[in-house]
């Protein structure tokens, strides 16, 4: 039998809301059986939902409400594999609404400010979802979408923005330009809600001092409604998630049982109030912990940290488990070094892996030798340092790619 974990949420609610998966939805009645949630124990006894199986159900098989209650569907934006289509009622759509916009209060933002939303549109949940929950926050909203750098910032002149959405990557590209063309006294921005990718502290100190802004961290994924189940506060310590809408669980990736308060691992998720697409002990493959302790900001929502990475995107290099946020962990503390890089796994005909940290950098002499010797510090291998000018590795609209493995496997 699998540990309990601590529940954040009554036993009753939990057995509510699978109740109501079990009855709407064929599948999950199939795959749950019709043993009743008791306790923490019977809790534990469910059987984990993974991505491949919504991946592989047909979304109307796997909706626990009619056709005709739902009224849209968004996919996943295939980053890891097969899109994911998931379905909303109308409900779905006003409890996420309703979350985002505690997510912009949570920030700091207000009915005042100007929200601009450089963020991608359509199948993907992140514009709709940044759309409106500020929209219901009653700011004043500018859906400007991804990319077109001169357009976002014209638009930032004109309209006076005050708050913008965006990809870590492309809030640096932004900042980064901002720098470059001295445009920072133009500009009214005050704070940025990130989303969408596993981002660091050198990202984000880069991003907040070219703009002189706030950044916080939003949490989400299109399975869980989409962006903005969850924000850090002003503390800055750790994503607060909303306990009302959903229990979160961390495991072990490998054997599955919980871990301790602190102690990394893959966050699970079951859904409490989500009628068309709900989710039973769901395996997100994001890799954080939770906080023991409340927040001293005095808010009742538990606590999880950044995301570390990805259980499915984790690679092993002899023998050692690799995560970028290892990498994010040292350029962040390495003066000289920039934020963005990639990671590059290869093995030679001899079957030796390697791995090749291409960073940017300045001229600093030493730097390179510098990053190495942290890197295999904090990584526990060898490791080989490229560094090259600031500005050269990709910055995209949307989800960047930072870990390519080439070997054959």
């Amino acid at each position: 039998m699998t540990g309990v974990d601590v529940l954040d949420v009554s036993v009753s609610a939990l057995d509510e809301a699978i109740g109501r998966a079990r009855a709407g939805s064929s599948f999950l009645r199939a795959k749950l059986g019709d043993a009743p949630v008791r306790d923490a124990e019977d809790f534990a006894r469910l059987p984990f939902t993974t991505k491949q199986e919504l991946r592989e159900t047909p979304f109307l098989d796997y909706a626990a409400v009619p056709a005709e209650r739902i009224v849209r569907i968004h996919s996943s934006s295939g980053t890891t594999g097969k899109r994911t289509i998931c379905a909303y009622s109308a409900k779905d759509i006003e409890d996420w609404t309703e979350m985002f916009a505690r997510c912009y209060r949570f920030a700091g933002v207000t009915e005042a400010d100007r929200v601009q939303l450089m963020v991608g549109y359509g199948m993907w949940t992140a514009g709709v979802g940044f759309q409106a929950g500020s929209e219901r926050l009653g700011a004043m909203t500018i859906p400007s979408g991804p990319g077109n750098t001169e357009l976002q910032l014209e638009l930032m002149r004109e309209a006076g923005t005050t708050v913008f959405g965006a990809t870590s990557s492309f809030a640096l590209l932004i900042a980064e330009l901002v720098e470059r063309e001295a445009l920072r006294d133009e500009l009214s921005l005050r704070v940025g809600i990130i989303g969408s990718e596993r981002w660091g502290d050198a990202t984000r100190r880069r991003i907040e001092s070219g703009l002189g802004i706030e950044t916080f961290d939003v949490y989400g994924m299109t399975e869980l409604w989409g962006p903005g189940t969850g924000v850090e506060c002003s503390l800055h310590e750790g994503m607060h998630v909303w306990s009302d809408h959903y229990h979160v669980e961390i495991v072990d990736p490998e054997t599955l049982e919980p871990v301790p308060d602190g102690t990394p691992g893959e966050v699970v998720v079951t859904t409490l109030t989500k009628e068309a697409t709900p989710l039973v002990r769901y395996r997100t493959r994001d890799l954080s912990f939770r906080y023991a302790q409340p927040c001293p900001c005095g808010s009742p929502y538990p606590r999880i940290g950044r995301i570390e990475g990805r259980s499915d995107d984790q690679v092993k290099v002899r023998g050692v488990i690799f995560l970028p946020a290892q990498v994010d962990t040292v350029l962040a503390d390495v003066e000289g070094a920039g934020s963005e890089f990639q990671a590059h796994v290869d093995r030679d005909e001899a079957g030796r892996d390697s791995l090749v940290i291409r960073v940017e950098g300045g001229d600093r002499p030493g730097l390179a030798a510098e990053l190495a010797q942290r890197f295999q510090a904090q990584i526990g291998v060898r490791v080989d340092v490229d560094l090259v000018p600031m500005g050269e590795l990709p910055r995209n609209a949307g989800k960047t790619k930072r870990v390519f493995d080439h070997r054959d496997h």
